[in-house]
């Protein structure tokens, strides 16, 4: 590790879900008295906070780094781990961090909110930071590996770096996407700029897509549905609780029956969506008022 005063060769971009962002203020906090450059994307659901990060580092893997911390350490993880060139491992102790970086050459290091003290955690970055690649480890007994094994690991980053990106622009992974490949749409008509796939019915769940710059006026249904962003940008307002959602790729979003709610949407968007019952919609406002109402948000 570099010393006190000394500029790093490498920042670190950072985040955590509810249950670990304590943790990780420590650990920011920590690694500004060590003059690492750091970012804080702040608080999210594990998940999102996990792909904000793991897409940076995936980015720029030379000269970024990456710091999560959830409830367990895990989910964060297993999030990252997506995008190509990154290497996320959970970490509970020091001999795991020393492990990672020998073996793997890990660079984002995931921690436990719930289940790892302030002092542990500190001592856990601290080993992760200033271990090197192919260094003595307890894997190895804290002995130099072996030729045959140094080798192995030498030619295993580039390898593990492929993983991920050979095939995708060719093959979709999401199984609701897969379902959708080749599918026709249905024009919603009483929304411009809409359409609409069913894939069931009662309890009806389907596939959206609207144009940028579409907007569903104010409406209620009569039963709850649950969504999930697969594309684009878009808001929904709760017009009866008063909330604003901005949701984005992977959002998930609960409408409760009867909440009367208006959407706008800035890029083209996709989205699942699964009512708790049959599909209807009763509107509460006209299309050049919802317009307007948008446009002041």
């Amino acid at each position: 590790m570099a010393e006190d005063g000394e500029r790093h060769g490498f920042k670190i971009v950072t985040g955590a879900d509810s249950f670990g962002c304590s943790l990780k203020d420590t650990l920011v906090s920590h690694l500004k008295s060590l003059n690492i450059e750091v970012e804080d994307v702040g608080t999210d659901s594990y998940y999102s906070v996990a792909a904000e990060i793991g897409r940076r580092v995936s980015s720029s893997p030379a000269d970024t780094r990456g710091l999560l911390a959830c409830g367990t350490g895990v989910g964060v993880s297993m999030i990252a781990n997506k995008f190509p060139g990154v290497f996320a491992a959970t970490c509970l102790n020091s001999g795991e961090a020393l492990n990672c970086r020998s073996i793997n050459n890990s660079n984002v290091l995931a921690v436990s909110g719930m289940s790892t003290s302030p002092e542990s955690a500190v001592e856990i970055l601290d080993t992760w930071l200033k271990t090197p690649f192919k260094s003595p480890c307890p894997a190895s007994q804290f002995k130099p590996w072996p030729q045959e094994i140094e080798s192995f690991l030498e030619n295993s980053i580039p390898e593990m770096s492929k993983i991920g990106s050979e095939n995708s622009k060719s093959t979709d992974s999401c199984s609701i996407c897969c379902l959708m490949k080749n599918r026709e749409l249905n024009p919603i008509d009483i929304i411009p700029g809409g359409s609409m796939k069913i894939l069931r019915e009662t309890p009806t769940s389907a596939v959206v897509r609207f144009e940028a710059g579409s907007v569903e006026p104010a409406h209620h249904h009569t039963f709850g549905h649950d969504l999930v962003v697969m594309k684009g940008k878009k808001s929904v307002w709760n017009l009866s609780k008063k909330e604003r959602f901005d949701l984005s790729v992977g959002d998930y979003l609960y409408t409760p029956a009867g909440d009367v709610h208006r959407v706008k949407y800035y890029e083209d968007t996709e989205f699942f969506i699964k009512w708790d019952g049959h599909w209807d919609m009763f509107f509460d406002e006209d299309l050049a008022t919802a317009k307007e109402a948008a446009e002041k948000e």
